[in-house]
């Protein structure tokens, strides 16, 4: 039978504060992190019965330990949502979160679900970037890919290398930006309402309660960053001051139909417009988020022109610097990242494309005047992914 397409909007978000490897969740299971964003999204919105619920997404990167056993399913049990609720696990890397919000929304939109819990969790202090993986020997014997692919702060310099206008000392002065952004954000009470605060325990230290985002550098001057080593490269440019860190954290989040948001009195906070994932080669994957965002656009009947809230995660300066510059858009524009970015933050991979659309949201909330945004994030192994949101809150629906 013919079926017509819904929209489909964001109600809320989440996330635990992010927290360096090794740091303030280094006795914390990941599930107990995406387990607590889970609970606190059905505290905030009691309007949202819990058996309304149709579906719960969670992302991990590294799916084994206790971010494994198809995580979606047990942190939607151990929440507290009934037994009645499926779940899965999803991976896209870095993109993790971001795809299990497309990947549900879409269902949503053809009708399958009508409100649905999605997110991610990455602890890598716990499970590092590429635990337990076995590479196909063919990817680098037969040179599908350079060798660089695999590490992505290489493909970073790769990406320095692409863009020759992009000098170290522009990443750096981006990276002190981004810091006095969140400083500024957290200050003006910005970031803290939408964290979930975590108990926290230590065989050392005993408990502690971790309520702001450890990573955090405020007073960061290019100076600091100016010496510090290049890991990737002999004389290189992309160093641990102007790159996301090694991080933990969760991020859940509420979407619904707009039907279903309505009849449960859950007031929408982005309405989706379109997303697009797109591959580029891996070994620059830091372009993925052009031909991304491109498609996006294209699939929304949109330019860059309409865009005026720019969520983009910073991996690494370089590759926000490269998507601004393809755009003729400034390094300092103050429509991308006004409240700061992973640099800051923290990159907790698979969670992060979450984190990306709270913080848009609040755009949203923020300017009135802005009808289009978006999030966008290069992803591992060569890709990109993007997704435009509608301003609900926008001032020219009325005219």
């Amino acid at each position: 039978m013919p079926r017509e397409i819904r929209d489909v909007v964001y109600v809320d978000g989440v996330r635990t504060p992010f927290g360096k490897a090794k740091g303030q969740y280094a006795e914390t299971r990941a599930d107990d992190l995406v387990i607590k964003c889970i609970r606190e999204l059905l505290r905030r919105n009691p309007g949202l019965p819990p058996e309304r619920v149709d579906e719960v997404a969670i992302a991990a990167t590294t799916q084994i330990g206790d971010q494994g056993l198809t995580i979606g399913r047990t942190a939607a049990l151990l929440a507290g949502l009934p037994n009645t609720t499926p779940g899965y696990a999803i991976d896209r890397m870095c993109a993790g979160a971001m795809t299990a919000v497309t990947t549900t929304a879409a269902g949503i939109a053809f009708g399958a679900y009508d409100v649905v819990v999605a997110g991610g969790v990455e602890h890598m202090g716990r499970h590092p970037m590429g635990e337990g993986v076995d590479p196909n020997p063919r990817i680098i014997a037969e040179k599908l890919v350079d060798t660089s692919a695999l590490v992505m702060g290489s493909t970073a310099e790769n990406l320095h290398d692409r863009f020759p206008g992009i000098t170290k000392e522009r990443a750096d002065a981006y990276a002190v930006a981004s810091q006095e952004k969140a400083a500024k954000a957290y200050a003006n009470d910005l970031i803290q309402p939408d964290l979930v605060p975590i108990a926290t325990r230590s065989a050392a230290d005993g408990w502690g309660y971790a309520t702001t985002d450890e990573p955090m550098r405020p007073g960061t001057t290019a100076e600091d960053l100016a010496g510090l080593k290049t890991p990737f490269r002999p004389h290189g440019r992309v160093t641990a001051g102007n790159s996301a860190g090694i991080n933990d954290g969760a991020t859940a989040c509420v979407l619904a139909s707009a039907e279903a948001a309505e009849e449960l009195g859950l007031a929408p906070k982005m309405k989706l417009v379109s997303y697009a994932f797109a591959g580029v080669e891996p070994e620059v994957m830091g372009e993925g988020p052009i031909p991304a965002t491109e498609k996006a656009l294209r699939l929304a009947g949109l330019s860059i022109d309409d865009i005026q809230a720019f969520e983009v995660n910073e991996a690494f300066a370089v590759q926000v610097l490269a998507f601004l510059e393809h755009y003729g858009i400034a390094d300092d524009d103050p429509r991308v990242n006004p409240y700061g970015g992973a640099i800051a933050f923290g990159h907790p991979l698979a969670s992060s494309g979450v984190r990306l659309m709270n913080q848009l949201a609040k755009q949203f909330e923020q300017r009135p005047e802005v009808r289009y945004g978006l999030t966008t994030m290069c992803v591992g192994l060569g890709m990109g992914g993007t997704v435009i949101w509608e301003n609900p809150n926008w001032e020219g629906a009325s005219a």
